[in-house]
């Protein structure tokens, strides 16, 4: 009896804290977008409403500055969805998209999180992998059109996206790993089920560097618009939309700013967090093998030999 009613008390209160945030969210945005034509630098555009930092804010500047209303997207790593980079977009929008990761009772915890009815989500449990991602997006018909695409897998995210059509969505959003630096061109090699706390304990050696997505997406006709603060996630748009985004583009010489994460996640060999920071991070995942993406021809090699 006593489980029940514990059970019952957070439930209601769950429900009254997500409605609190929906609804303040909702209020900074409205009044944000009155402000989004002074608006330069992109990181002023950062606020977390139901991502995992500052996406929602961003997002929202790009959909509008593009006058897109209700967002046709794909997101690939969403864990539970209380925490992506689509949840806002879907339940202030209620439109359609595709939300696919391979946790265990993955449509259940969704589920538990959205108000499911509001729009037209669908929810497909699915290993990716670069041999996959084509045929999972044409199979549930996202493989075209698509105003926004989300990719956060913590792994093989580079040989993922370099499989996709060029002009694949409007608007990309891509996990990178801060820890590679501004300078270096690499990934961790394209392997099947792929798990980051598997390829090394510290958790650290996983994803591409900024400077390789960035090279990726160029050629499949993107423009780089900057990070999040938190330094997790890259933003761009189609190259032939760049007149309609009015913030001022980065750099390209020197993305050593975007690139100073001060995220201390890394583990020791029993697990526990370890807090590295600096070029203690590198020492730790310097002999983890990572390939090199400065020519045609990958090398892989460890990362101490891409450093020297």
């Amino acid at each position: 009896m006593f489980t029940r009613l514990k059970n019952f008390l957070i439930s209601i209160i769950t429900k009254s804290n997500d409605r609190n945030i929906f609804t303040i969210g909702s209020s900074h945005l409205a009044l944000m977008r009155q402000n989004y034509h002074n608006i330069k630098d992109l990181n002023e555009l950062d606020y977390k409403i139901y991502s995992q930092a500052g996406e929602d804010g961003i997002i929202d500047y790009l959909l509008h500055s593009l006058k897109i209303k209700k967002p046709k997207f794909v997101e690939l790593g969403v864990g539970d969805y209380w925490e992506s980079n689509t949840r806002f977009v879907f339940e202030r929008t209620s439109c359609k998209g595709l939300i696919v990761d391979n946790i265990e009772n993955f449509e259940q915890k969704v589920m538990k999180n959205i108000k499911f009815w509001k729009g037209n989500l669908t929810i497909l449990k699915k290993e990716i992998s670069s041999n996959n991602v084509l045929a999972i997006l044409a199979n549930q018909n996202f493989d075209k059109n698509l105003d926004l695409f989300s990719i956060d897998i913590d792994g093989i995210d580079y040989w993922v996206l370099e499989k996709l059509e060029n002009e694949f969505s409007k608007i990309v959003v891509a996990e990178y790993n801060p820890y590679f630096g501004s300078n270096l061109k690499i990934s961790v090699p394209n392997i099947e089920s792929f798990k980051r706390k598997n390829y090394h304990y510290s958790h650290l050696c996983f994803g591409a560097s900024l400077k390789a997505i960035i090279s990726l997406l160029d050629k499949k006709g993107y423009i780089f618009l900057g990070t999040n603060l938190l330094r997790s996630n890259a933003f761009f748009v189609l190259k032939k939309f760049k007149d309609q985004i009015k913030i001022n583009l980065p750099d390209m010489t020197d993305l050593n700013s975007h690139v100073d994460s001060n995220i201390r996640e890394s583990r020791n060999k029993r697990g526990e967090l370890n807090y590295l920071s600096g070029s203690s991070i590198l020492k730790q995942i310097e002999n983890c093998e990572v390939m090199d993406l400065t020519s045609e021809n990958k090398k892989l090699l460890k990362v101490k030999e891409v450093l020297n």
